[in-house]
C-alpha cells in the first residue's frame, strides 16, 4: 500500500464519517486526519478526477463524496490515486520478451496472481464498512484467505 493510497482512504473515510455536515474544506480534513494539507489537496484532485468526490467552491465549499459510502470500495480509492493495483511492475508472462530468463515466466504468473488477489481483497471492503468499524458499530471486516 502506498502512502497516497493510505492518505486517500483516510480522507474519504473522514468525509464519510462527517457526511452530515456537508462540504468539508481541505484544511478541516487535514486537521481531522493529521495529513499534510498540500499533499492532501493533490490527492483530493485525483479522487475528484476519478469521480469519487465532488467539490464546491466559495464560502461553505469543500469536498463531499460523489457516491454513497457503500458504493465505494477501497480498491477504487487506491486505484484512483495509484493506478492499477499490481504486485509489481514486472510485465506480463510471455509478452515483450518477458521470459528470456530462466524461471521468469513462472514468477511473473505468481506476481500476476498476487495482484489479482490484492485487487479482489481491496474491492471486497466498502467505505461504509470502514465507517461502521470506525464508529464501533461492527468489528473491522476480516479478510478471507
Amino acid at each position: 500500500m502506498s502512502t497516497r493510497g493510505d492518505y486517500a482512504s483516510r480522507a474519504l473515510l473522514s468525509l464519510a464519517l462527517h457526511d452530515d455536515i456537508g462540504p468539508t474544506s481541505v484544511r478541516d480534513i487535514a486537521e481531522r486526519t493529521g495529513l499534510p494539507q498540500p499533499y492532501l489537496e493533490q490527492i483530493l484532485l485525483a479522487l475528484k478526477g476519478a469521480g469519487l468526490v465532488r467539490s464546491k467552491r466559495g464560502v461553505g465549499g469543500g469536498y463531499v463524496l460523489a457516491r454513497e459510502p457503500q458504493a465505494i470500495t477501497l480498491g477504487e480509492i487506491v486505484a484512483a490515486v495509484d493506478g492499477p493495483i499490481v504486485a509489481g511492475d514486472f510485465g506480463e508472462p510471455h509478452t515483450n520478451g518477458a521470459c528470456d530468463h530462466e524461471g521468469q515466466c513462472i514468477l511473473l504468473e505468481v506476481w500476476a496472481d498476487v495482484g489479482r488477489h490484492m485487487r479482489g481483497l481491496l474491492d471486497s471492503f466498502t467505505l461504509a464498512q470502514m465507517v461502521d468499524a470506525a464508529q464501533g458499530k461492527t468489528a473491522v471486516p476480516a479478510t478471507t484467505s
